[in-house]
C-alpha cells in the first residue's frame, strides 16, 4: 500500500565509551564541529545502520544473478560492484544492453581504420529501458527506493530520489574525544618479531566519546514514495530498524551504542500540515540542572510538548 501523509520524526540515541562515527581523514577520531566541539554522525553511518538491519533481518540473494524479485535485497552492501546490481536488471527484464553497432565499410581500407582511435564503448541503455531498468532495482532493493541511488555507470539504472531522508546527528551538548594507547601481544610477521627480539608486542590507538547523547532529523515524503514505490511495509521496516539497528551493531568502538527515543510526527495530508522545524521544535533535549558533567541517558530530561498540536498532526513515540 502506498503512502498517503507526510511523516517527520526526530531520533535519539547516545554512546558510551565508544566512537560512533570516526572521522578516516582525522585519524579515525570521533567526528566533530569544530567551531562548537559538539559531536557529529553523518547521515550515511545511519543509513548503513538501517541497511545492515534490512540486510540481516530479510532475505538477501545476492549470489544469483537470475535471482526475482526479493524486495528487501541491499544495493549499497559490503564489497558490491554496483555495475553488476545494474547488469540484474537487464538481465531480469531481458533488455537489450548493447547498441547495434554498425555494419562496417568495406570501401575503407584496413589500413586506414587501423590508424582510427577505438571508439569509447557506450552506456547501455537507452531512454525507455533506463527507465524500466530503474523500475526494477526500486521494487527488488529497500535502500534504493527508500534512500534513492544514482545508478547511471556504464549499465545505466537512472538515479532515483529517495522519499527518506536524514540529517547529520548532533551532540546535545560538546563532546570530549579521548585517544588511548592500546597493546596488541603479537605482531603480525616475523620480521617484526626479529626487530623487537621476541618480545612481540604491537601498539595501537583507541579513540572514545565518554558519553554523547545525540539527535537526527528525518523526512518521509509520500510524493516521492509513490515515485520508487515505498510503502507501508517499507515504513514500518524503517521504524523497526531506526529502533533496533544499535542492537544488532556491536564491536569494540561500539559497545553500547543505543536508541533513546524515536518521534514520529504524521500529517493528515501529503504537502503537510506545519513545518517540519516547528514539530521538531517540540522535542526538547537538555541537561538536568545540577548535572555538570553528563555520563549517561539518565542525566537528560526530554521534554515533549504534546500539548496543541497544529490541527491534522499527530505524535507517536516509537522508542
Amino acid at each position: 500500500m502506498s503512502l498517503s501523509n507526510r511523516y517527520d520524526f526526530v531520533l535519539l540515541f547516545d554512546v558510551k565509551d565508544g566512537n560512533p562515527n570516526g572521522d578516516p581523514d582525522a585519524g579515525n577520531l570521533p567526528r566533530l564541529d569544530a567551531e562548537t566541539g559538539h559531536g557529529l554522525v553523518t547521515d550515511v553511518a545511519l543509513k548503513r545502520k538501517v541497511r545492515n538491519f534490512v540486510a540481516m533481518t530479510r532475505e538477501q540473494d545476492v549470489r544469483d544473478p537470475q535471482a526475482g524479485e526479493k524486495r528487501f535485497e541491499i544495493y549499497v552492501r559490503e564489497k558490491a560492484i554496483l555495475n553488476q546490481q545494474h547488469q540484474r536488471a537487464y538481465s531480469a527484464l531481458k533488455l537489450d544492453a548493447e547498441p547495434a553497432e554498425s555494419a562496417p565499410d568495406e570501401s575503407v581500407e584496413k589500413t586506414s581504420e587501423a590508424k582510427k582511435p577505438a571508439k569509447d564503448k557506450k552506456r547501455k541503455g537507452s531512454g525507455d529501458d533506463v527507465n524500466k531498468a530503474r523500475d526494477w532495482m526500486c521494487q527488488n532493493f529497500f535502500d534504493v527506493r527508500t534512500f534513492g541511488a544514482v545508478m547511471s555507470t556504464s549499465t545505466n539504472c537512472g538515479q532515483v530520489r529517495g522519499p527518506v531522508q536524514l540529517t547529520f546527528a548532533r551532540s546535545v551538548d560538546p563532546i570530549v574525544a579521548q585517544e588511548h594507547s592500546i597493546t596488541r601481544m603479537a605482531v603480525a610477521t616475523e620480521a617484526e618479531a626479529e626487530k623487537q627480539s621476541g618480545d612481540n608486542r604491537t601498539m595501537g590507538r583507541k579513540h572514545t566519546v565518554p558519553y554523547g547523547l545525540y539527535v537526527a532529523h528525518g523526512f518521509v515524503s509520500s510524493f516521492l514514495a509513490k515515485q520508487t514505490g515505498f510503502g507501508e511495509d517499507d515504513l514500518e521496516l524503517l521504524w523497526q530498524a531506526l529502533a533496533q539497528m544499535f542492537e544488532h551493531d556491536r564491536s569494540a568502538a561500539r559497545g553500547e551504542m543505543s536508541t533513546r527515543g524515536l518521534y514520529v510526527f504524521k500529517h493528515d495530508s501529503e504537502l503537510g500540515n506545519a513545518p517540519a522545524h516547528a514539530l521538531f521544535e517540540r522535542i526538547a533535549v537538555a541537561r538536568k540542572s545540577g548535572v555538570d558533567v553528563s555520563r549517561s541517558f539518565a542525566d537528560y530530561d526530554v521534554r515533549v510538548s504534546e500539548a496543541s498540536l497544529p490541527a491534522g498532526v499527530s505524535l507517536s513515540r516509537k522508542v
